[in-house]
């Protein structure tokens, strides 16, 4: 069954989140995700908060750019929240915007293979092996940790591209796709996946989580005017791709003005880029993603009123989807 979680948004205050993660438990709901992007919340440290205030949901990080901490220093902290909350945290590792890594003068000249070397470093660290490396980013001679712990949490990594998704099939226990993650692209993401899995043999399970930006809202204004901007980002290319609908967003992009591709969007077009709409409507954009093959999907709430969304989340949309 395909879990359910929500997103504390980078934006949000760091104070606020103690009572958010309760009421997340409270609401019935699986995951807790937090973001550590450049200049906001510190990961670990929100981490720490949520699971301390919680005791049944499951909490996860995504993600910590790799370049932030050394291999060592990441497992540790990582091994001190599993040996705590045994069973309820996931640690999550990416390679970081490449603008704000260019900023801190932290930006790798190969950031997928520093992701990888990083990945198989930590995930070794949490099992108690002694790891002796040296690769493009990750040196280690002798390097053991001292408490790790006796229940290993999944290692994952956020990538986007092909190559960035075969590393992660070779080296990580899952992966994350931010948003947009349409179904289109979750199938294509799991295809490289299992390529980078079929090149070093392995058979375990790897998780997909899925990032989805989402508001109950009939009005999907708040929608339409995310998705504009995320049709005018080159970055988002490579997640649009595989939606086959390359000359509706050129045409869409050759608009200009953003109030002009809001007016312009389709409704079909929003349903594959965010969970957003009426109840009905979001139930069946979830079964959609769900039956891509997902392990959990994570709503970041789109316009005000985040605790709303979530009262309205556990109220309407929780009990038909686990019930489905």
């Amino acid at each position: 069954m395909t879990k359910l979680g929500v997103i504390f948004t980078a934006d949000r205050p760091p104070e606020s989140l103690p009572a958010f993660a309760a009421a997340v438990e409270s609401a019935g709901l699986d995951e807790l995700w937090l973001w550590e992007d450049c200049f906001y919340n510190g990961g670990i440290a929100s981490s720490a908060t949520a699971l301390a205030g919680t005791r049944r949901l499951a909490v996860g990080l995504g993600v910590m750019p790799a370049v932030f901490r050394n291999p060592v220093a990441c497992a540790m902290e990582v091994a001190t929240l599993a040996r705590l909350h045994p069973g309820r945290f996931v640690a999550g590792i990416g390679h970081g915007v490449p603008g704000w890594m260019e900023q801190i003068g932290a930006l790798p000249a190969k950031p997928a293979r520093t992701l990888e070397e990083t990945a198989l470093a930590v995930r070794s660290l949490l099992r108690g092996e002694r790891v002796d490396t040296t690769g493009v980013h990750v040196a280690l001679r002798d390097a053991e940790l001292m408490h790790p712990p006796e229940e290993v949490p999944p290692v994952v990594l956020g990538v986007r591209r092909a190559l960035g998704l075969r590393a992660s099939g070779r080296s990580a226990d899952g992966t994350i796709l931010a948003e947009p993650a349409a179904p289109a692209y979750v199938r294509w993401a799991s295809e490289r996946i299992e390529e980078g899995r079929a090149e070093t043999g392995r058979t375990d399970h790897h998780s997909v989580t899925v990032f989805a930006k989402c508001r109950i809202d009939a009005d999907r204004r708040h929608a339409r005017a995310w998705v504009s901007r995320i049709l005018r980002e080159e970055s988002n290319a490579v997640q649009l791709a595989p939606l086959g609908r390359d000359d509706e967003i050129a045409e869409l992009r050759s608009l200009g003005d953003p109030a002009a591709i809001a007016d312009r969007l389709p409704d079909d077009l929003l349903d594959e880029l965010t969970v957003t709409g009426a109840p009905d409507r979001i139930l069946a954009t979830l079964q959609a993603v769900a039956d891509a093959g997902v392990d959990s999907i994570a709503l970041a709430p789109i316009g005000p009123g985040p605790d709303e969304q979530l009262r309205l989340l556990a109220q309407s949309i929780l009990p038909a989807f686990a019930s489905r």
